[in-house]
């Protein structure tokens, strides 16, 4: 006589199956579309280099123009009262300069970019570009179906269900797979698929083994993933804040005494010139600017403090002293952002923008009047917490390792999307086939009520952790269990 099963066995491994089956059922749709859009987003960098090569690309090989030079042609191209955001200056031969552009008519995170030859200063370009990463539209467009289906704030609940229900679903695979390797001779019996198998057997030994090679990278998709989420990133967000784990921001407040004392120079100076004829004059030799320093591509709040434009607030004219001083500072890489001041209290700053590998995001605020750094912030220094955030942030973004990171996130996310329709050809070949109609039945219910107290216990606090941290997807496995529940009460009304 055989003997029984261990207990762990008699309620465990039903629960991870009942909990797989449901969630993959219920929720796959979500994390499909996630990974298939996420599998497009990581070929676009090779894509709008195709796209917009006239843009990105300057025929001249001559050296550069001085940034002002480039400044002033895009601002002739645009308009004087256009207002410059950021500047990003070609990081090598062959590459355009762009110029980006505060525009009330582009969406939030937007702003519009001129792409300018830098030795010519001839302007190749005229494009909406979106986020720190400068996307073009037509990553900006691949970027928003992956996080909302291009349907705003309402659309993001989609990415938080597929980036959460992931996590979960991978966990609960994996314990499956453990399951079935206590029970395999071989580990070549749940590494690598039976293809000599037929039908449901042969499509689980797929679905087991790739889902083993790829587990790791699912489960990270999902905890990056969630970062960018709406519910359970703020709740991620506000633990990294109570323990410290935050990337500083460098300040662009200038200091009192500079404040001060350019004040008295300029009362100087429009003594000299004549007074109120004399502040006219300055007004007109400045040049423009926005405030908004922590979304340099945003299309709002480019106004000074006082309620100005920040056209006023600088002379770009200056932007080659200010980049000189920022390289004399800690800018050493050629990809960096120049984002003019404000207003007259802030100042200038120079930020690395160089997300592949070794990471370059260290930043310099410059007093535009004396050249002189008022604040810092160097990579080296952050916390592991915050370097941790920024790697997994990039490598999601396969940016880190360039097009080796891209080819990974393209298996892996193509593999998930095959994996779900292997799974939802299992639940169609485990259907009746004889004397009934419909789906395959779900694992048999009940898996818990055969647990031991400790596991019950267990389960619970659990489940209302993750509800805790993951509201969304707490409130959706409240909903499974609820909907769960009454089918099953309804069937034994009918049973009985």
């Amino acid at each position: 006589m055989a003997a029984p099963a261990p207990t762990r066995d008699r309620w465990l491994g039903p629960l991870l199956l009942r909990l797989h089956f449901y969630a993959a059922i219920l929720v796959a749709p979500f994390i499909l579309i996630s990974a298939a859009s996420g599998a497009l987003y990581a070929l676009t960098p090779q894509l709008e280099q195709v796209v917009y090569s006239d843009e990105l690309t300057a025929p001249s090989d001559g050296s550069p123009l001085p940034l002002a030079e480039q400044v002033a042609a895009a601002q002739e191209h645009v308009g004087e009262a256009a207002v410059v955001t950021a500047i990003r200056p070609a990081a090598e031969a062959g590459q355009t300069t762009r110029v980006m552009y505060a525009d009330d008519s582009l969406g939030e995170g937007e702003s519009r970019a001129i792409m300018l030859d830098p030795a010519t200063a001839e302007i190749r370009g005229d494009l909406t570009v979106y986020g720190t990463s400068g996307s073009l539209p037509l990553r900006t467009w691949v970027d928003q179906l992956h996080r909302n289906l291009h349907l705003g704030e309402v659309g993001r609940l989609y990415s938080e269900l597929s980036a959460s229900w992931l996590g979960v679903v991978a966990a609960a695979g994996l314990g499956l797979w453990v399951r079935r390797a206590r029970r395999a001779r071989r580990a070549r019996d749940v590494l690598l698929p039976d293809l000599r198998a037929r039908g449901y057997r042969r499509t689980l030994s797929l679905h087991s083994s790739v889902g083993a090679w790829v587990l790791l990278g699912a489960l990270f998709l999902s905890a990056t993933g969630i970062t960018w989420s709406r519910y359970g990133g703020g709740n991620i967000g506000t633990i990294r804040e109570a323990f410290g784990f935050t990337t500083a921001a460098v300040s662009t407040e200038l200091p009192q005494s500079s404040t001060a004392d350019t004040d008295m120079d300029d009362m100087d100076d429009m003594d000299d010139m004549g007074g109120m004829d004399g502040m006219e004059d300055m007004e007109g030799m400045e040049g423009g600017e926005h405030a908004g320093h922590g979304a340099p591509q945003g299309a709002a709040a480019h106004h000074g403090a006082d309620g100005t434009d920040g056209a006023a607030a600088a002379d770009l004219g200056e932007i080659d002293r200010v980049l000189d001083a920022g390289r004399a500072a800690n800018i050493d890489t050629g990809l960096v952002e120049i984002r003019p001041p404000g207003d007259e209290s802030s100042a200038w700053v120079v930020e690395e923008i160089q997300r592949s590998y070794p990471t370059k995001v260290d930043a310099v605020a410059i007093d535009g009047g004396t050249l002189e750094v008022v604040d810092r912030t160097d990579f080296a220094e952050a916390d592991l917490a915050a370097k941790l955030t920024r790697w997994g942030i990039d490598l999601h973004m396969g940016t880190m390792f360039g097009l080796v990171n891209q080819i990974v996130l393209f298996v892996i996310a193509s593999t998930l999307v095959v994996m779900i329709i292997w799974g939802y050809l299992m639940w169609w070949q485990r259907r009746p086939t004889r004397g009934g109609r419909g789906p395959a039945k779900p694992p048999r219910r009940g898996a818990l009520g055969r647990a031991p107290w400790w596991g019950t216990a267990l389960v619970l606090l659990v489940a209302v952790g993750i509800g805790l941290m993951l509201p969304l997807m707490g409130v959706s496995l409240a909903a499974f269990v609820l909907v769960d529940a009454i089918a099953g009460r309804v069937r034994r009304r009918r049973l009985g």
